[in-house]
């Protein structure tokens, strides 16, 4: 009951964290965005806009791609597991090469 309780705080306090960290983020992103589109509608800035609006969009495509790979291949959902997996690797080339450390 109480490691439940641990792990309902912790996906709580993370979800806190990604939204105090993505929120602005994203509003910024958006405020910038809408920048590049209003500029874009005036004659002057019409080809200075095109290419920051594209590179926009493509790092944003390219970054909500490889989110939605990782989700789709379980990537967040033990995000603890590899340390513990890269510390048993560790030991266990340790005992192959017969190198002790002291504990």
């Amino acid at each position: 009951m109480n490691r439940l309780a641990e792990s309902r705080s912790k996906r709580i306090a993370l979800l806190t964290m990604a939204i105090v960290i993505l929120v602005p983020g994203a509003y910024g992103f958006g405020e910038k965005l809408v920048q590049f589109i209003r500029t874009l509608n005036t004659e002057q800035g019409a080809g200075f806009t095109l290419i920051p609006i594209s590179n926009y969009f493509l790092v944003a495509a390219g970054m909500a791609c490889m989110l939605i790979w990782a989700i789709a291949h379980g990537m967040f959902r033990d995000i603890e597991a590899p340390k513990y997996d890269m510390l048993e690797r560790e030991e266990e080339l340790d005992r192959r090469d017969g190198i002790r450390w002291s504990k």
